[in-house]
């Protein structure tokens, strides 16, 4: 997707995230009052997923002490208002998924119209090449 992320003066409507630990946590920004997240950020690891669900928090609930980061979505985005609406009625929601279902798939899907996750996809992407030259040196060793 390659969203660039700076450290500006937030709108509402705007996909943010922030740097909590070796991870990324994301949500949809509606005021300094209102962010709405999938999960608290992920402060202690593992946890239950079973229990986290779409919420609300204020802008420092979210940010955690760091730097909130807003993506510059250009023209490919749903309009504000919208984009709200959508996190708001999915508030309650549950069926967490670290892989499959996560913050950055909510908050993508809210402000973008598509669920996408580019933390998953860099592991992905980086097992998918481990396995590749992993075979490859196996088949080098066997011939």
């Amino acid at each position: 997707m390659g969203l660039k992320w700076w450290p500006r003066e937030l709108k509402s409507g705007d996909l943010i995230r922030v740097k909590v630990g070796i991870l990324w946590h994301y949500g949809v920004f509606v005021s300094e009052n209102e962010v709405i997240q999938f999960g608290e950020p992920p402060l202690h690891l593992p946890r239950d997923e079973s229990g986290i669900e779409v919420c609300t928090t204020d802008i420092t609930g979210f940010a955690c002490g760091q730097i909130v980061e807003a993506a510059e979505t250009g023209r490919k985005r749903i309009p504000p208002e919208k984009s709200i609406a959508l996190a708001r009625a999915r508030i309650g929601e549950k069926g967490y998924d670290l892989l499959h279902n996560n913050c950055e798939h909510f908050a993508t899907e809210c402000v973008l119209g598509t669920r996408n996750c580019e933390e998953v996809n860099t592991i992905r992407k980086r097992f998918q090449d481990w396995q590749a030259s992993h075979i490859q040196h196996k088949g080098d060793r066997n011939g």
